[in-house]
């Protein structure tokens, strides 16, 4: 016995299987809401961040005396520069400070006691060492790698002595 199976007429399957869409568009208040809310927030963070970059907070560093909030050009003994925390570095080096560096390696150097082989070889990029040229100081700052220079220093803080 073969078993025979029903084919429903075409008009019927076309019409039961394939439906039509129609196209509407959704826009609800919480998507208007959401995209302000975004947009506020874009606005709020470049106004602020513009701002804060406006605003000079010093950080720590200064090219001006600790004390009196003078410029370095009218400097007195034991006036320090630089960064405020006296712990912040843990080399340092006393002499007259000089222009000049050796084979490319500092711009500026410590004369000590001793000869050229006891020079300190200095940069700096929080203090103008340019400022205090020409008077004894104590420098700290961290010890660099150098290739020509016995002793590599970043200038940190500075006082005159």
């Amino acid at each position: 016995m073969e078993d025979q199976v029903e084919v429903p007429p075409k008009s019927e399957v076309s019409e039961e299987l394939v439906h039509e869409f129609t196209e509407e568009k959704v826009s609800t208040p919480m998507n208007k809401n959401l995209l302000m809310i975004v947009v506020a927030a874009l606005v709020l963070g470049l106004v602020s961040g513009f701002l804060l970059s406006k605003e000079k907070t010093g950080g720590g560093i200064t090219a001006y005396k600790q004390t009196t909030g003078t410029q370095a050009a009218s400097v007195a003994k034991g006036d320090i520069f630089g960064v405020k925390d006296d712990k912040a570095f843990k080399d340092s080096a006393e002499g007259d400070l000089k222009v000049g560096g050796i084979d490319g390696e500092g711009a500026y150097h410590l004369e000590r006691p001793g000869g050229e082989s006891q020079n300190v070889y200095l940069t700096s990029s929080t203090i103008d060492l340019s400022l205090f040229v020409g008077k004894k100081v104590k420098v700290w700052g961290e010890t660099n790698t150098a290739q020509k220079a016995g002793w590599l220093m970043d200038v940190g803080r500075l006082q005159i002595l």
